[in-house]
């Protein structure tokens, strides 16, 4: 009889954690597609923060030229 009910309950506790298994496996793909999409946003902020620190050097380089041509006027 103890065997029985046992058997009964087999099942069930499979069902159970197979769709236990099945939320895991979707979280688990919803944490890789936020890591891939968190990659891909760090890829381009880091190119546009190159293209930033290119440009700022390029204006204190300006800066210069026209602070060294305001010298020469002056003098």
């Amino acid at each position: 009889m103890a065997i029985d009910s046992v058997l009964d309950i087999a099942p069930d506790i499979i069902i159970e954690i197979g769709k236990l298994g099945r939320w895991i496996q979707a979280l688990g793909l919803v944490v890789i597609i936020w890591i891939v999409v968190q990659a891909i946003t760090l890829y381009f902020n880091r190119r546009r923060r190159k293209i930033l620190e290119k440009l700022q050097l390029d204006v204190e380089r300006i800066e210069n030229k026209i602070d060294k041509l305001n010298g020469k006027i002056k003098s």
